[in-house]
Protein backbone atom coordinates (compact mmCIF):
# COMPACT_ATOMS: atom_id res chain seq x y z
CA UNK A 1 0.00 0.00 0.00
CA UNK A 2 3.05 2.51 0.56
CA UNK A 3 4.37 1.80 -2.34
CA UNK A 4 1.32 3.08 -4.28
CA UNK A 5 0.81 5.61 -2.57
CA UNK A 6 4.36 6.97 -3.20
CA UNK A 7 3.50 6.01 -7.12
CA UNK A 8 0.43 8.36 -6.63
CA UNK A 9 2.16 10.85 -5.50
CA UNK A 10 5.39 10.90 -7.79
CA UNK A 11 2.45 11.44 -10.97
CA UNK A 12 1.21 14.12 -8.79
CA UNK A 13 4.54 15.77 -8.99
CA UNK A 14 4.76 15.19 -12.81
CA UNK A 15 1.37 16.06 -13.22
CA UNK A 16 2.25 19.56 -11.78
CA UNK A 17 5.60 20.17 -13.08
CA UNK A 18 3.96 19.46 -16.80
CA UNK A 19 1.24 22.52 -16.42
CA UNK A 20 1.41 25.10 -18.82
CA UNK A 21 2.64 28.56 -18.23
CA UNK A 22 2.21 30.62 -21.05
CA UNK A 23 4.23 33.25 -19.86
CA UNK A 24 2.75 37.19 -19.71
CA UNK A 25 1.28 38.79 -22.56
CA UNK A 26 0.56 42.47 -22.19
CA UNK A 27 -3.14 43.35 -22.11
CA UNK A 28 -4.00 39.93 -22.37
CA UNK A 29 -3.07 37.91 -19.45
CA UNK A 30 -4.75 39.29 -16.71
CA UNK A 31 -3.12 40.58 -13.69
CA UNK A 32 -5.20 40.00 -10.86
CA UNK A 33 -5.53 41.73 -7.59
CA UNK A 34 -5.10 38.52 -5.48
CA UNK A 35 -5.14 35.07 -5.64
CA UNK A 36 -3.55 31.53 -4.37
CA UNK A 37 0.14 30.81 -4.65
CA UNK A 38 -0.03 27.37 -5.30
CA UNK A 39 3.30 24.89 -5.52
CA UNK A 40 3.80 21.02 -6.51
CA UNK A 41 4.59 21.03 -2.67
CA UNK A 42 0.13 22.08 -1.98
CA UNK A 43 -0.45 19.66 -4.33
CA UNK A 44 0.79 16.47 -2.98
CA UNK A 45 -0.19 17.92 0.54
CA UNK A 46 -3.73 17.89 -0.89
CA UNK A 47 -3.84 14.76 -2.59
CA UNK A 48 -2.11 12.83 0.36
CA UNK A 49 -4.65 14.08 2.64
CA UNK A 50 -7.45 12.72 0.33
CA UNK A 51 -5.77 9.00 -0.32
CA UNK A 52 -5.57 9.33 3.71
CA UNK A 53 -9.21 9.92 3.33
CA UNK A 54 -8.53 12.77 5.98
CA UNK A 55 -12.25 14.38 5.25
CA UNK A 56 -13.12 16.01 8.57
CA UNK A 57 -10.46 18.07 11.03
CA UNK A 58 -7.59 15.91 12.30
CA UNK A 59 -3.92 15.34 12.95
CA UNK A 60 -3.02 18.01 10.19
CA UNK A 61 -5.77 20.64 11.42
CA UNK A 62 -4.26 19.85 15.11
CA UNK A 63 -0.38 20.42 13.70
CA UNK A 64 -1.05 23.48 11.97
CA UNK A 65 -2.83 25.26 15.17
CA UNK A 66 0.34 24.60 17.01
CA UNK A 67 2.83 25.79 14.17
CA UNK A 68 0.35 29.07 13.18
CA UNK A 69 0.58 29.51 17.13
CA UNK A 70 4.16 29.31 17.45
CA UNK A 71 4.56 31.74 14.39
CA UNK A 72 3.19 34.60 16.58
CA UNK A 73 4.09 33.44 20.07
CA UNK A 74 0.98 32.90 20.98
CA UNK A 75 -0.60 30.05 23.44
CA UNK A 76 -3.31 28.68 21.02
CA UNK A 77 -4.91 29.13 17.81
CA UNK A 78 -8.01 27.41 16.69
CA UNK A 79 -8.61 26.51 12.94
CA UNK A 80 -11.95 27.59 11.63
CA UNK A 81 -14.18 27.26 7.93
CA UNK A 82 -13.16 30.76 7.14
CA UNK A 83 -12.09 34.50 8.57
CA UNK A 84 -15.95 35.44 8.81
CA UNK A 85 -16.51 32.71 10.72
CA UNK A 86 -13.18 33.14 13.03
CA UNK A 87 -14.13 37.18 13.65
CA UNK A 88 -17.98 35.87 14.98
CA UNK A 89 -16.55 33.34 16.97
CA UNK A 90 -13.73 35.93 18.35
CA UNK A 91 -16.91 38.48 19.87
CA UNK A 92 -19.45 35.89 20.87
CA UNK A 93 -16.83 33.97 23.19
CA UNK A 94 -16.62 37.30 24.71
CA UNK A 95 -20.43 37.40 25.56
CA UNK A 96 -20.32 33.81 26.98
CA UNK A 97 -22.27 34.00 30.65
CA UNK A 98 -18.61 32.14 31.52
CA UNK A 99 -17.08 35.53 31.81
CA UNK A 100 -19.28 36.73 34.47
CA UNK A 101 -19.39 40.30 34.64
CA UNK A 102 -16.42 40.60 32.21
CA UNK A 103 -18.80 39.72 29.42
CA UNK A 104 -20.54 41.99 26.52
CA UNK A 105 -24.26 42.28 27.44
CA UNK A 106 -26.67 43.27 24.91
CA UNK A 107 -26.97 47.02 24.14
CA UNK A 108 -23.19 47.61 24.42
CA UNK A 109 -20.68 48.98 22.21
CA UNK A 110 -17.95 48.21 20.02
CA UNK A 111 -15.60 50.35 18.04
CA UNK A 112 -15.16 49.69 14.63
CA UNK A 113 -14.03 51.58 11.25
CA UNK A 114 -17.01 52.94 9.63
CA UNK A 115 -14.47 51.94 5.76
CA UNK A 116 -13.73 48.60 5.18
CA UNK A 117 -15.42 44.85 4.97
CA UNK A 118 -18.43 44.15 6.56
CA UNK A 119 -17.10 40.97 8.88
CA UNK A 120 -15.90 43.26 11.61
CA UNK A 121 -19.32 44.94 11.75
CA UNK A 122 -22.01 41.90 11.13
CA UNK A 123 -20.44 39.72 14.49
CA UNK A 124 -21.07 43.02 16.30
CA UNK A 125 -24.77 42.61 15.44
CA UNK A 126 -25.09 39.31 15.41
CA UNK A 127 -24.55 39.64 19.13
CA UNK A 128 -26.96 42.14 19.74
CA UNK A 129 -24.39 44.58 20.44
CA UNK A 130 -24.00 47.92 18.93
CA UNK A 131 -21.23 49.02 16.27
CA UNK A 132 -19.47 52.60 17.21
CA UNK A 133 -18.39 53.97 13.50
CA UNK A 134 -15.48 55.98 13.64
CA UNK A 135 -13.39 57.84 10.24
CA UNK A 136 -10.35 56.66 9.09
CA UNK A 137 -7.37 59.02 7.55
CA UNK A 138 -6.23 59.44 3.75
CA UNK A 139 -2.78 57.39 2.85
CA UNK A 140 -2.87 54.61 5.69
CA UNK A 141 -6.71 53.47 5.49
CA UNK A 142 -6.64 53.21 9.59
CA UNK A 143 -8.41 54.53 12.10
CA UNK A 144 -6.31 56.72 15.06
CA UNK A 145 -5.85 56.21 17.91
CA UNK A 146 -7.32 59.59 18.55
CA UNK A 147 -10.65 59.08 16.78
CA UNK A 148 -11.34 56.18 18.79
CA UNK A 149 -10.46 57.63 22.03
CA UNK A 150 -12.82 60.36 21.25
CA UNK A 151 -15.58 57.22 20.38
CA UNK A 152 -15.19 55.67 23.93
CA UNK A 153 -18.86 56.03 25.90
CA UNK A 154 -19.92 54.99 28.64
CA UNK A 155 -21.52 51.67 27.43
CA UNK A 156 -18.34 50.76 25.13
CA UNK A 157 -16.51 47.70 26.01
CA UNK A 158 -14.53 46.53 22.75
CA UNK A 159 -13.04 47.38 19.83
CA UNK A 160 -13.06 45.62 16.74
CA UNK A 161 -11.20 46.49 13.62
CA UNK A 162 -8.75 45.03 10.72
CA UNK A 163 -5.41 46.21 9.67
CA UNK A 164 -6.46 47.80 6.39
CA UNK A 165 -5.02 46.03 3.70
CA UNK A 166 -1.92 45.02 5.51
CA UNK A 167 -0.91 48.28 6.52
CA UNK A 168 -1.29 48.25 10.93
CA UNK A 169 -2.83 50.55 12.62
CA UNK A 170 -1.17 52.13 15.49
CA UNK A 171 -2.24 48.74 17.45
CA UNK A 172 0.35 49.55 20.54
CA UNK A 173 -1.45 52.74 21.73
CA UNK A 174 -4.93 51.45 20.42
CA UNK A 175 -4.16 48.41 22.95
CA UNK A 176 -3.27 50.58 25.45
CA UNK A 177 -6.51 52.60 25.10
CA UNK A 178 -8.39 49.37 25.29
CA UNK A 179 -6.85 48.48 28.54
CA UNK A 180 -6.64 52.20 30.43
CA UNK A 181 -10.70 51.91 29.58
CA UNK A 182 -11.40 48.17 30.64
CA UNK A 183 -12.00 46.91 27.06
CA UNK A 184 -11.41 43.73 24.85
CA UNK A 185 -9.37 44.51 21.67
CA UNK A 186 -9.82 42.16 18.39
CA UNK A 187 -7.31 42.48 15.45
CA UNK A 188 -8.83 41.70 12.57
CA UNK A 189 -5.43 40.29 10.98
CA UNK A 190 -6.66 38.58 7.99
CA UNK A 191 -5.30 40.47 5.39
CA UNK A 192 -1.79 41.17 7.48
CA UNK A 193 -0.04 37.83 8.83
CA UNK A 194 3.47 38.88 8.70
CA UNK A 195 3.19 42.77 9.50
CA UNK A 196 4.85 44.36 11.71
CA UNK A 197 4.67 47.55 14.13
CA UNK A 198 7.57 48.54 16.07
CA UNK A 199 8.94 45.31 15.45
CA UNK A 200 6.65 42.81 16.91
CA UNK A 201 3.84 41.08 14.87
CA UNK A 202 0.39 42.55 14.25
CA UNK A 203 -1.86 39.85 15.75
CA UNK A 204 -0.21 39.51 18.84
CA UNK A 205 -1.19 42.87 21.32
CA UNK A 206 -4.91 42.62 21.84
CA UNK A 207 -7.40 39.92 23.21
CA UNK A 208 -7.88 37.78 19.82
CA UNK A 209 -6.29 37.77 16.51
CA UNK A 210 -8.41 36.52 13.45
CA UNK A 211 -7.07 35.49 10.17
CA UNK A 212 -8.60 34.53 6.79
CA UNK A 213 -7.19 31.89 4.07
CA UNK A 214 -9.46 32.54 1.49
CA UNK A 215 -7.31 32.20 -1.84
CA UNK A 216 -6.64 35.96 -1.75
CA UNK A 217 -5.26 36.43 1.16
CA UNK A 218 -1.05 35.60 2.46
CA UNK A 219 -1.46 32.45 2.89
CA UNK A 220 -4.69 30.01 1.46
CA UNK A 221 -6.65 26.80 2.34
CA UNK A 222 -9.16 27.31 -0.31
CA UNK A 223 -11.29 28.37 2.40
CA UNK A 224 -10.62 28.55 5.93
CA UNK A 225 -9.73 31.01 9.12
CA UNK A 226 -7.87 30.78 12.51
CA UNK A 227 -8.59 32.57 15.96
CA UNK A 228 -5.58 33.30 17.93
CA UNK A 229 -5.20 34.54 21.31
CA UNK A 230 -2.72 34.22 24.52
CA UNK A 231 -5.61 33.81 27.18
CA UNK A 232 -6.15 30.08 27.41
CA UNK A 233 -9.52 30.68 29.59
CA UNK A 234 -10.96 32.79 26.03
CA UNK A 235 -9.62 30.24 23.86
CA UNK A 236 -11.44 27.36 25.59
CA UNK A 237 -14.86 29.94 24.60
CA UNK A 238 -13.72 29.92 21.11
CA UNK A 239 -14.01 25.98 21.37
CA UNK A 240 -16.56 25.15 22.92
CA UNK A 241 -18.71 27.87 20.48
CA UNK A 242 -16.71 26.39 17.62
CA UNK A 243 -17.71 23.07 18.30
CA UNK A 244 -21.13 23.35 18.51
CA UNK A 245 -21.25 24.65 21.84
CA UNK A 246 -19.98 21.59 23.38
CA UNK A 247 -18.87 21.62 27.27
CA UNK A 248 -16.92 18.70 26.69
CA UNK A 249 -13.53 19.63 25.43
CA UNK A 250 -12.43 16.25 23.70
CA UNK A 251 -11.72 15.53 20.08
CA UNK A 252 -14.05 14.47 17.95
CA UNK A 253 -13.51 10.59 18.00
CA UNK A 254 -11.83 10.64 21.65
CA UNK A 255 -14.04 8.67 24.58
CA UNK A 256 -13.66 10.29 28.20
CA UNK A 257 -9.69 11.58 27.67
CA UNK A 258 -11.01 13.88 30.83
CA UNK A 259 -12.29 10.83 32.50
CA UNK A 260 -15.10 12.85 33.53
CA UNK A 261 -17.36 11.64 30.93
CA UNK A 262 -19.91 10.25 32.88
CA UNK A 263 -19.27 12.19 36.22
CA UNK A 264 -21.02 15.39 36.23
CA UNK A 265 -24.00 17.26 36.59
CA UNK A 266 -24.28 20.47 34.28
CA UNK A 267 -27.63 22.80 34.37
CA UNK A 268 -30.37 20.68 35.53
CA UNK A 269 -29.87 17.63 33.32
CA UNK A 270 -29.41 14.74 35.36
CA UNK A 271 -26.17 13.65 37.46
CA UNK A 272 -24.01 11.47 34.70
CA UNK A 273 -25.53 12.67 31.67
CA UNK A 274 -22.63 12.28 28.88
CA UNK A 275 -20.28 15.02 28.87
CA UNK A 276 -20.09 14.60 25.27
CA UNK A 277 -23.99 16.25 24.91
CA UNK A 278 -23.58 18.86 27.45
CA UNK A 279 -23.53 22.09 25.45
CA UNK A 280 -22.87 25.47 28.06
CA UNK A 281 -23.32 27.68 25.00
CA UNK A 282 -25.55 28.80 22.01
CA UNK A 283 -22.39 27.31 18.95
CA UNK A 284 -21.95 26.17 15.48
CA UNK A 285 -19.91 23.83 13.97
CA UNK A 286 -17.92 26.10 12.14
CA UNK A 287 -14.48 23.91 12.08
CA UNK A 288 -12.05 23.28 9.40
CA UNK A 289 -10.89 19.60 7.68
CA UNK A 290 -7.66 18.20 7.08
CA UNK A 291 -8.08 18.42 3.33
CA UNK A 292 -7.48 22.47 3.94
CA UNK A 293 -5.28 22.25 6.77
CA UNK A 294 -2.79 19.95 4.66
CA UNK A 295 -1.95 22.98 2.27
CA UNK A 296 -2.37 25.11 5.00
CA UNK A 297 0.51 23.17 6.32
CA UNK A 298 2.91 23.65 3.44
CA UNK A 299 1.99 27.17 2.45
CA UNK A 300 2.83 27.99 5.88
CA UNK A 301 6.43 27.63 5.27
CA UNK A 302 6.75 30.09 2.51
CA UNK A 303 4.77 33.07 4.75
CA UNK A 304 7.81 34.91 4.98
CA UNK A 305 8.80 33.92 1.46
CA UNK A 306 5.49 35.42 0.60
CA UNK A 307 5.11 38.45 2.77
CA UNK A 308 8.71 39.81 1.23
CA UNK A 309 6.90 39.13 -2.79
CA UNK A 310 4.65 41.15 -1.76
CA UNK A 311 6.43 44.32 -0.15
CA UNK A 312 8.32 44.02 -3.51
CA UNK A 313 5.51 44.48 -5.69
CA UNK A 314 4.27 47.32 -3.80
CA UNK A 315 7.87 49.24 -3.26
CA UNK A 316 7.96 48.98 -7.24
CA UNK A 317 4.54 50.74 -7.66
CA UNK A 318 5.26 53.25 -5.09
CA UNK A 319 8.34 54.37 -6.20
CA UNK A 320 7.17 54.03 -10.15
CA UNK A 321 3.86 55.81 -9.63
CA UNK A 322 5.74 58.82 -7.17
CA UNK A 323 4.73 62.17 -8.39
CA UNK A 324 1.97 61.45 -10.64
CA UNK A 325 -0.81 63.95 -10.26
CA UNK A 326 -4.11 63.38 -9.32
CA UNK A 327 -3.56 60.64 -7.59
CA UNK A 328 -2.85 60.25 -3.55
CA UNK A 329 -0.56 57.57 -2.96
CA UNK A 330 -0.78 54.70 -0.26
CA UNK A 331 1.86 55.47 3.24
CA UNK A 332 2.67 52.88 5.54
CA UNK A 333 1.75 53.71 8.92
CA UNK A 334 4.60 55.11 11.05
CA UNK A 335 6.93 52.90 12.99
CA UNK A 336 5.15 49.67 11.00
CA UNK A 337 6.51 46.99 8.09
CA UNK A 338 3.50 46.19 6.35
CA UNK A 339 3.23 42.53 4.72
CA UNK A 340 0.79 44.31 2.30
CA UNK A 341 -2.40 43.07 1.05
CA UNK A 342 -2.85 45.59 -1.80
CA UNK A 343 -2.07 48.98 -3.30
CA UNK A 344 -4.45 51.74 -2.59
CA UNK A 345 -5.03 54.78 -4.66
CA UNK A 346 -6.97 57.66 -4.23
CA UNK A 347 -8.07 59.97 -7.11
CA UNK A 348 -8.08 63.66 -5.57
CA UNK A 349 -11.18 65.05 -5.96
CA UNK A 350 -9.85 68.13 -8.48
CA UNK A 351 -8.01 65.30 -10.27
CA UNK A 352 -8.36 65.87 -14.56
CA UNK A 353 -9.77 62.19 -14.49
CA UNK A 354 -12.44 60.09 -11.92
CA UNK A 355 -11.44 56.94 -10.39
CA UNK A 356 -13.76 55.33 -12.84
CA UNK A 357 -12.32 56.28 -15.72
CA UNK A 358 -9.02 55.23 -14.46
CA UNK A 359 -10.68 52.03 -13.31
CA UNK A 360 -12.21 51.37 -16.85
CA UNK A 361 -8.84 52.02 -18.47
CA UNK A 362 -7.34 49.41 -16.33
CA UNK A 363 -10.19 47.00 -16.32
CA UNK A 364 -9.56 47.40 -20.21
CA UNK A 365 -5.99 46.64 -20.35
CA UNK A 366 -7.02 43.61 -18.17
CA UNK A 367 -5.40 44.89 -14.65
CA UNK A 368 -7.78 44.39 -12.45
CA UNK A 369 -9.22 46.39 -9.53
CA UNK A 370 -11.11 46.43 -6.17
CA UNK A 371 -12.94 49.22 -4.44
CA UNK A 372 -11.87 49.32 -0.75
CA UNK A 373 -14.14 46.94 0.18
CA UNK A 374 -17.48 48.23 0.88
CA UNK A 375 -16.16 51.85 1.22
CA UNK A 376 -18.49 53.38 4.36
CA UNK A 377 -20.36 50.77 5.15
CA UNK A 378 -23.30 52.97 7.00
CA UNK A 379 -24.71 53.63 3.77
CA UNK A 380 -25.34 50.12 2.59
CA UNK A 381 -28.48 48.70 2.29
CA UNK A 382 -28.07 45.95 4.70
CA UNK A 383 -27.23 48.56 7.47
CA UNK A 384 -30.00 50.73 7.23
CA UNK A 385 -32.69 49.83 10.01
CA UNK A 386 -30.15 48.55 12.47
CA UNK A 387 -28.98 50.38 15.48
CA UNK A 388 -25.30 52.17 15.19
CA UNK A 389 -23.39 55.06 16.71
CA UNK A 390 -21.25 57.45 14.47
CA UNK A 391 -18.49 59.23 16.38
CA UNK A 392 -17.71 62.67 14.73
CA UNK A 393 -18.03 62.25 11.13
CA UNK A 394 -17.51 60.00 8.18
CA UNK A 395 -16.20 62.42 5.83
CA UNK A 396 -12.88 60.51 4.97
CA UNK A 397 -15.22 57.34 4.32
CA UNK A 398 -17.04 59.13 1.87
CA UNK A 399 -14.18 59.76 -0.01
CA UNK A 400 -12.88 56.27 -0.06
CA UNK A 401 -16.38 55.47 -1.50
CA UNK A 402 -16.27 57.92 -4.25
CA UNK A 403 -12.47 58.03 -5.09
CA UNK A 404 -10.42 54.94 -3.82
CA UNK A 405 -9.44 51.48 -4.93
CA UNK A 406 -6.68 49.34 -5.34
CA UNK A 407 -4.34 47.14 -7.08
CA UNK A 408 -2.87 43.82 -6.43
CA UNK A 409 0.42 43.13 -4.94
CA UNK A 410 0.64 39.21 -4.45
CA UNK A 411 3.26 37.20 -5.08
CA UNK A 412 1.86 35.91 -8.18
CA UNK A 413 2.41 39.00 -9.76
CA UNK A 414 5.71 39.13 -11.54
CA UNK A 415 7.99 42.15 -11.93
CA UNK A 416 7.16 42.81 -15.67
CA UNK A 417 3.49 42.13 -14.29
CA UNK A 418 4.22 45.46 -12.49
CA UNK A 419 6.23 47.58 -14.82
CA UNK A 420 3.19 47.06 -17.29
CA UNK A 421 1.00 48.37 -14.56
CA UNK A 422 3.15 51.51 -13.57
CA UNK A 423 3.31 52.41 -17.81
CA UNK A 424 -0.14 52.04 -18.04
CA UNK A 425 -0.92 54.28 -15.04
CA UNK A 426 1.26 56.82 -16.51
CA UNK A 427 0.15 56.78 -19.85
CA UNK A 428 -3.39 57.26 -18.38
CA UNK A 429 -2.67 59.70 -16.04
CA UNK A 430 -0.54 61.55 -18.71
CA UNK A 431 -2.94 61.82 -21.31
CA UNK A 432 -5.60 62.57 -19.12
CA UNK A 433 -3.46 66.13 -17.56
Amino acid sequence: MGEDKDAILELVRKYHRNQVNDGFTPGTTPILTSGAVLEEVDRVALVEAALDMRIAAGPSARRFEREFSRYFGLRKAHLTNSGSSANLLALSALTSPQLGDARLRPGDEVITAAAGFPTTVNPVLQNGLKPVFVDIELGTYNPTPERIAEAIGPRTRAIMTAHALGNPFAVAEIADLAREHDLYLIEDNCDAVGSRYRGRLTGTFGNFATVSFYPAHHITFGEGGCVLTNDLALARLVESIRDWGRDCWCEPGEDNKCLKRFDQQLGSLPRGYDHKYIFSHVGYNLKSTDLHASIGLAQLQRVDEFGEARRRNWRLLREGLDGLPGLLLPEPTPDSDPSWFGFVLTVRPDAPFSRQELIAFLEGRRIATRRFFGGNLTRHPAYADVEYRVSRDLSVSDIVTEHTFWIGVYPGITGEMIQFVVDSIREFVTKNR
